[in-house]
Order: C-alpha cells, then structure tokens, then sequence
C-alpha cells in the first residue's frame, strides 16, 4: 500500500483513537486491501464502523465466534472490506488493549463484554437515590480489572442544596474508592461539568451506571446536543427506565471519545480478582501485617484487619463487602477456564499500560 494511503486514516481517524500503535498492528490487514475502523455500535449480526470514508454498515459473520468475550464489541478497531463489497464485512478486529468485562446473569455464568479499548471508566451514581456504596465497589472492581482508570461521577449534585452535606457524600465515596477520582455533577447547573469534559477530552472514556443515573443527559452534555434519549425519572422510587438500549461510541467536540451504554441492572464479577483487590487495597495492606500469611480475618488472633475494624480504622461495612466480592469472584473463577482468561487478561493490561503511556504523552495537565 502505498504511503498516502496508509496516512489517510491515521489522518481521519486520530480523533477516534487512532495512533500509531494501532497503524502498526493493523499493517498486515493493510497489506489485504482492508480499511481501518472504529466499531461505533454493534447490533443484530451487523455493526457500524467508522473509516476514512465515513461510517460502514459492516456484517460480523466472521467476528462473531462462539466465545462471548471473543465477539466484535463498541470500542474495537476492525478491518472491514474496501467499498464494492455487497454485504462489507468485518474480517477482523485488532487485539484490545483492555477490556471491560462483566459476568451475565445467566446461570452458566458467561462473560459479557462491554466495551473494549477503554482508557477511563467513568462511573455514574445518582444523588437522587440513597448511596449503594457496595455497588460502586463492584463497578470500581470491574473497571479496575478492565485496565481502565476508573472516575466516580456523583450525577445530580443540585438535588443536595447544602455544600456540607455534599461534602460529606463525596467523603463516603472516596472512602469506598481508594486511588479513585470523585467528582460531583450537575448537568442542570452545570457544576463539575468542565472538570468531567476536561478529564474525557483524552482517550476513550465509557460511562457506565445502572438505570436512573443520569447518563443519557451527561453523554447529551458532553456532547453538547441531544443525540441521547431521556426519559423522565419514576417519583415513586426514584428509578430510571432505559433510555439506550445499544452500546454507542460517540466523538466528543472537546475531544476523546464516549461509550453510552444501557443501564445495568446486574453487575456480576468476572475474574476479577485484582480489581477486587485495588478496591480495598487499605485492606490488602493491613493483611500484610497479619500474624499468619493465610489469616482469612475471621477470627484468627494476630489479625491486623480485624484490629482495624475493632479500633474504628477499617469500618466493617468495607470487610464485609470485600469478604462478599472475594467469595463471588472465587465462585465465578472456579466456573470458568481461570487460565484462559488470566492469559486475556494480562494482555489486555500490558497493552492499556502501553496506550494509557502514549496517551500521557499527548495531555498537559490534569484536572484532578
């Protein structure tokens, strides 16, 4: 191929995420006559793909294979047929960097992937609803197993008038989140949302978040127009009806990219042993200063845990929750090939630390 048309879509498709990491892995589809492309949504056996040539309906007979976590998904650079083609297909996808994945509520537990190629998991939680802390370390479980950088978004900060209490909920989440960003956000007064737009405008962000939250109106936001749906609120429980039903991966004007997805209703582990640990690394800490190298910090005596719990350091809330995390994801690895899916993910870390790097090296400054 000769050297202007491999500069093309690096050239038209920088603002989606490409780079030339991505142009060097995808040299030998190059070599075939296939054109890059960002997977921008996914349904019903096809996908839209956007190329140099603008967006491809593309058939994904060939990328669909029988192991779920296998499957094309939003977010996945692929090699589609050149234009002629009736149908085009997707022959391939390039291999992700990371991966957010979760565990589907099926009784088989299968995994479900959700978006691929993330740089930063943006999780929603509504202040319009009572704090479900132990929700918000399963989404931030996951999300730090993807290999994505995770950032808690408290949507609807003008329903808490008082800056104290506010104040006060952000503490809570921080302190269920260690090493993670919380940001309170008001779409309707517009606070925090340039901090938001400035930490998305780098990379690949998806907006994750159960129905309710908020996050057809924060994508609308961001995007600075209403190409999100928005369905009013229930007032008997405060809960949300689906407004996205698909997985979209929108370009932001200010920069980056968006992943809307539809709300959540089961957040279920997958493998996520690591991520587990991230989220109460105040309790891997004290563990290694336990009497016994096994200790479960049940009732062992030289436990530096349960001593944090009993002199108010740990509060029990945060030991329970990760006692219920570990025991499920244990649960959910002794179901699966844990080898396999160790393999996948180690190597969707090594390449999100590979892209989180490149990235650093295009941002000045940082917001928070």
């Amino acid at each position: 191929m000769s050297s202007s048309s491999t500069t093309t879509p690096s050239t038209s498709l920088s603002s989606y995420g490409w780079d030339t990491g991505w142009e060097a892995e995808f040299a030998p589809h190059a070599d075939r006559g296939l054109l890059p492309g960002r997977v921008v949504r996914v349904d019903r056996g096809q996908c839209d793909v956007v190329t140099a040539e603008g967006v491809v309906r593309a058939d994904t007979a060939f990328v669909t294979p029988h192991d779920p976590l296998r499957v094309i998904c939003t977010g996945d650079w692929a090699a589609v047929d050149p234009a002629g083609g009736n149908p085009r297909y997707v022959r391939a996808y390039l291999p992700r960097r990371t991966a957010f994945v979760r565990s589907t509520s099926s009784k088989r537990s299968d995994g479900q992937i959700l978006a691929a190629n993330v740089d930063h998991a943006v999780v929603a939680v509504s202040l319009a609803a009572e704090l479900d802390l132990g929700r918000i370390e399963r989404f931030l479980a996951l999300a730090w197993e993807s290999g994505a950088q995770p950032l808690v978004v408290l949507t609807k900060a003008d329903l808490v008038p008082d800056a104290a209490g506010l104040a006060h909920l952000v503490q809570d989440v921080e302190t269920s989140a260690p090493g993670v960003p919380v940001l309170p956000v008001s779409a309707a007064t517009g606070e925090g949302v340039d901090a938001l737009r400035a930490y998305v405008a780098g990379g690949t962000s998806v907006l994750l978040g159960v129905s309710g939250t908020g996050k057809s109106t924060l994508a609308n936001t961001l995007l600075g127009t209403d190409a999100m749906a928005v369905q009013a609120i229930r007032d008997v429980d405060g809960k949300g009806r689906h407004t996205t039903t698909t997985r979209n991966l929108l370009a932001l004007p200010g920069g980056g990219v968006l992943i809307d997805t539809p709300g959540l209703r089961g957040v279920g582990l997958w493998d996520a042993g690591t991520g587990v640990g991230q989220v109460f690394s105040e309790i891997e800490e004290l563990a290694a200063s336990c009497r016994f190298l096994d200790c479960a910090h049940g009732a062992e005596p030289g436990c530096a845990v349960l001593a944090a719990v009993e002199d108010g350091t740990l509060p029990e809330r945060r030991l329970e929750s990760y006692r219920k995390l570990l025991r499920e994801n244990q649960y959910i690895v002794a179901k699966t090939d844990a080898r396999v899916r160790a393999e996948l993910r180690r190597d969707w870390k090594r390449k999100g630390a590979e892209g989180r790097a490149a990235l650093q090296t295009k941002r000045v400054g940082h917001p928070f």
